[in-house]
């Protein structure tokens, strides 16, 4: 056998030697992924090297191929591997058995409730669109609009006397007002009040105060039902000449009416059913006559009390037809009143009227009806009438608003033997905005008064015209002049007036 051949079988058995360390290697691994044990290769430090065999015949060497490669160098390392101590990670195997579940969804039991719509765009308050409109005080979430108003003028008849040659006198108006409006999410309360006091610098019996107002409250107990509740007040005078005091006073004794009303609105569908409970109260103030003596006018005191129920359908958005119906009962302080007669009395009244929106330019509501009302006293007829309200509110062009009210109702005297009194009254009014800071109106006022049983009858007219000049929104210079007159069947009762004034408006 030559040399060349005996290394060709050398290098095959060392290669074969190779083989099987690796085989083993590979299958200890194998064994250790299976059971879970750590495993790691240790390689013993190798011998000292031998000089290799030399290439002639050597008759061992030939007899021993083992002994060849013996103590010679290996490029195996003899160092323990960096990760001998950790055990080795099996990588992750694909399969069914090593796929990783997911948990089922949840079941959706129902839809998940709609997103809520977005909120409206919040539209422009009054204040907001017109540059000289008081912003007024914020106090919560309610707004106060104060204003106060001082004016100087002069009054040719203060008394508003039918004596000859009567003198006027000029005067001071001290006024002060105050709107009420709430800003809630639900529930509405608004409300206005206003008061004024009148001085007259050459006839202080002349001087007078007056005043009204009203406060109102909305609570939506639901979606369809809303609480209402109310509350109003009115101070007036009497004037010397009025019929129903029967002997010529001083000064202006006052009237106090005030009153409250609850009630509920239920909603179904387009049909709007109201029902309202009320309480009026009236107290006139004991009159001081030229002689020095007190006129009681105590029998004129009384209590008032109503029930009212409204049925509404609304036909479209702008016409809203109704039918109403209300039982009252007036009480008198006293039975019998200084001429005999017992006043109280029972009132039946039915209506019917609708609100309307024509167009942007033409809004308002009309209703009328009949009352027939008995008194205690067999003496008394009863009082009949037509009653009624209309408010209509007419915009021609963006500068110009026409303003129209009248009315009719049946009401109350002393007169000995009358029933009562028919009243008719109406109130044209037209604004016209020369600029946006200058706004001229003219007006005029008609009513008539009719005392049953006894030929009575008085005719009131005023007309007359206004400016108002605004500076900012805070000031505002303002100025009028209107003529009175009143014409009455009964002799020495006429009168005429002319009263003319300009002040100065601070409002917030």
């Amino acid at each position: 056998m030559s040399g060349r051949t005996k290394i060709l079988l050398l290098s095959g058995t060392a290669l074969a030697g190779l083989a099987l360390g690796w085989t083993m290697a590979v299958a200890q691994q194998a064994r250790a992924l299976r059971t879970g044990t750590p495993t790691y290769i240790a390689q013993q430090p190798a011998p000292p090297a031998a000089p290799l065999a030399p290439a002639t015949g050597d008759p061992e060497a030939i007899r021993d191929p083992a002994g060849l490669i013996q103590n010679q160098s290996t490029t195996v390392s003899a160092r323990q591997p960096s990760r001998a101590s950790q055990p080795i990670q099996a990588p992750a195997l694909r399969g069914v058995t090593q796929r990783q579940f997911r948990a089922p969804p949840p079941t959706v039991a129902a839809l998940p409730p709609p997103a809520p719509p977005p909120p409206p765009p919040r539209r422009r308050s009054a204040a907001e669109e017109d540059p000289y409109a008081a912003l007024g005080l914020r106090l919560g979430s309610v707004t106060l609009r104060p204003g106060i108003t001082n004016s100087v003028g002069y009054d040719t008849n203060p008394q508003r006397s039918s004596t000859p040659g009567v003198k006027g006198s000029p005067f001071a108006r001290y006024e002060a007002d105050l709107d009420i409006q709430s800003d809630w999410n639900a529930h509405e309360l608004k409300g206005k009040l206003r008061g004024s006091y009148l001085q007259f610098f050459r006839d202080g019996e002349a001087s007078r105060p007056d005043g009204e107002g009203n406060l109102d409250l909305r609570l939506d107990a639901t979606r369809d039902t809303r609480i209402l509740l109310e509350s109003r007040f009115r101070l007036d005078t009497q004037r010397p000449g009025s019929p129903d005091l029967t002997a010529a006073v001083q000064g202006r004794p006052l009237i106090w009416q005030y009153g409250g009303s609850a009630g509920v609105t239920h909603d179904i569908n387009r049909l709007q059913l109201t029902l309202r409970g009320s309480v009026d109260r009236s107290d006139y103030e004991d009159a001081r006559l030229t002689s020095g003596a007190i006129l009681s006018q105590k029998d004129r005191n009384q209590t008032q009390y109503g029930l009212r129920l409204r049925a509404a359908y609304e036909v479209t958005p702008g016409f809203k037809p109704f039918v109403q119906g209300e039982i009252d009962q007036r009480e008198f302080d006293e039975k019998v009143d200084s001429s005999g007669y017992m006043r109280s009395s029972n009132g039946v009244t039915g209506r019917i009227g609708s609100s309307f929106e024509i167009s942007r330019q033409l809004t308002g509501e009309i209703s009328g009806g009949y009352q027939d009302r008995k008194y205690e006293d067999a003496r008394l007829k009863n009082l009949r009438g037509f009653i009624g309200d209309a408010a209509v509110l007419w915009q021609p062009t963006p500068l110009t608003t026409v303003t129209l009210r009248g009315g009719g109702e049946l009401g109350d005297t002393t007169i000995a033997g009358s029933s009562g009194t028919t009243v008719r009254r109406g109130t044209l009014e037209i604004a016209h905005a020369l600029r946006r800071n200058l706004v001229v109106t003219g007006f005029t006022n008609f009513s008539r008064t009719d005392y049953e049983g006894q030929g009575l009858r008085e005719d009131f007219m005023n007309v007359g015209a206004r400016i108002e000049y605004k500076l900012t929104r805070t000031f505002s210079i303002r100025a009028s002049f209107t003529h009175e007159r009143l014409n009455s069947t009964a002799i020495g009762a006429d009168y005429t007036a002319n009263v003319s004034q300009v002040g100065l408006r601070v409002q917030f």
